[in-house]
C-alpha cells in the first residue's frame, strides 16, 4: 500500500465505513409509502463520501454515481445502514462500493435495498486532482469486485460519451420540465459547493415532475445512472435543471437529465456540471408496474433521442453485474 501525502490510512478498517440512521416522515415521497429516490442518493453520496476521505486523507469530490436500482419501496420507521467500501483505486481517484440495507428496529436482521458504484477524486487545498494510496485486493471476494469495477470503465466512458453527444433542441415534442433557482447555502459541503447527494436530489425531483406530468403522480424512479459531474455548482449560482422524456416502453419512461450552473451576472452563460439518465414507472394499487402513454415520435430529434436510448439500455446490459450483497461479507477480510 503505497503513501500519500498528507498521511496514508494505516490499518484495514480505513478502506471502509458505515452510517446508520432511521427513515423519517421527511424522508419519503409524495405518496408516503416509500423513501424519494433523491433522498436514497443522498445517502449513498454520504456513505461514498466519508468512505472516501478516510482512505485518502483528503477532501474529495464526487464524479460519477452508477447503477442504482431502486428494487423494493423503504417505508417510514425503518433502520437503514448504508455501507460504504473502497474496491478499486487509480492514481487519483476511488472506486467505492455502495450498499443500502435496511431492517425493522426491533429485529436488526438487514436485507439489500440497492447498490451501486461511486467514483470519487481526492483534490488538494486548490482542487487539484491529488494521489491517493494504492488499495489492493486480500481474497477472492475483493478479486472479483475489483475485476469487475476495471471491466466497467471504458463502457461507461463510452456511454458518457454517446451522452455528450447528443443535442436537446426545441424541434423535439418530447415533455420537458426545467427548474431553476439559487444553489443557496443550506446546499453546501465542505468545500463551498452544492453537495453532490442534494445535486442528485434536484434532479430526482425535477424528473418526477416530467414523468408525473405525463403519466400520474403515482410515478416512482426505479433506475438513476451514468450520473456524471463535470464541475461544482457554486453557492449562490443559478441551478437549472432541465428534464425530458426522450423513451417510453410498454411500463416505463427513460428521462434525461442535464443540469447547468452560473454566475447571476451571466444568466445567459449557464454551464453543463452534470447529466444522468433516470427510469420511472407508474406504481398501480396492487404496487406493479402499470402501463403508461406512449410517446409519439414525431419529429427527427424525437426518433434520435428514442434511438439513443435504446442504445443506452444496450450498453448498460452488457456492463459487467455488481453482486449485492459484498459489502457486508466479513470473508472480504
Amino acid at each position: 500500500m503505497s503513501a500519500a501525502a498528507g498521511g496514508p490510512p494505516t490499518h484495514v478498517e480505513s478502506e471502509s465505513v458505515t452510517l446508520r440512521f432511521l427513515v423519517a416522515p421527511s424522508d419519503m415521497d409524495a405518496s408516503g409509502s416509500t423513501v424519494q429516490a433523491g433522498r436514497v442518493l443522498e445517502w449513498i453520496d454520504k456513505a461514498g463520501y466519508a468512505c472516501a476521505v478516510g482512505w485518502s486523507a483528503s477532501y474529495c469530490v464526487t464524479a460519477y454515481v452508477g447503477d442504482v436500482h431502486f428494487t423494493r419501496p423503504i417505508p417510514a420507521g425503518l433502520l437503514v445502514e448504508a455501507h460504504a467500501r473502497i474496491i478499486h483505486t487509480g492514481r487519483t481517484s476511488m472506486h467505492v462500493y455502495v450498499s443500502i440495507d435496511t431492517a425493522d428496529v426491533h429485529a436488526r436482521r438487514f436485507t439489500p435495498a440497492t447498490h451501486c458504484i461511486l467514483v470519487l477524486v481526492a483534490v488538494d487545498e486548490s482542487g487539484a486532482p491529488r494521489e491517493v494510496p494504492r488499495w489492493e485486493p486480500w481474497g477472492d471476494g475483493d478479486r472479483t469486485i475489483q475485476s469487475r469495477a476495471e471491466s466497467r470503465i471504458e463502457p461507461r466512458r463510452l456511454i458518457q460519451s454517446r451522452m455528450l453527444e447528443q443535442e436537446f433542441t426545441t424541434a423535439g415534442t418530447a415533455p420537458r420540465t426545467v427548474f431553476r433557482f439559487m444553489a443557496a447555502p443550506g446546499d453546501g459541503n465542505w468545500g463551498g459547493n452544492a453537495h453532490g447527494g442534494t445535486v442528485m436530489r434536484w434532479i430526482d425531483e425535477t424528473a418526477y415532475a416530467c414523468a408525473a406530468g405525463w403519466a400520474s403522480p403515482s410515478v416512482v424512479a426505479v433506475y438513476s445512472g451514468g450520473i456524471h459531474f463535470y464541475r461544482p455548482i457554486r453557492i449562490g449560482h443559478i441551478v437549472e435543471i432541465d428534464a425530458r422524456l426522450i423513451h417510453t416502453s410498454e411500463r416505463s419512461m427513460h428521462i434525461s437529465i442535464r443540469v447547468r450552473s452560473g454566475s447571476p451576472t451571466e444568466p445567459r452563460k449557464l454551464e453543463l456540471t452534470t447529466q444522468c439518465l433516470t427510469v420511472f414507472v407508474e406504481k398501480g394499487a396492487d404496487g406493479r408496474a402499470q402501463q403508461v402513454p406512449r410517446m409519439p415520435l414525431v419529429t427527427e430529434e424525437d426518433r434520435r433521442l428514442d434511438a439513443h436510448a435504446r442504445e443506452l439500455i444496450h450498453m448498460r446490459a452488457s456492463m459487467a453485474v455488481l453482486p449485492a450483497g459484498l459489502a457486508r461479507q466479513a470473508s472480504w477480510r
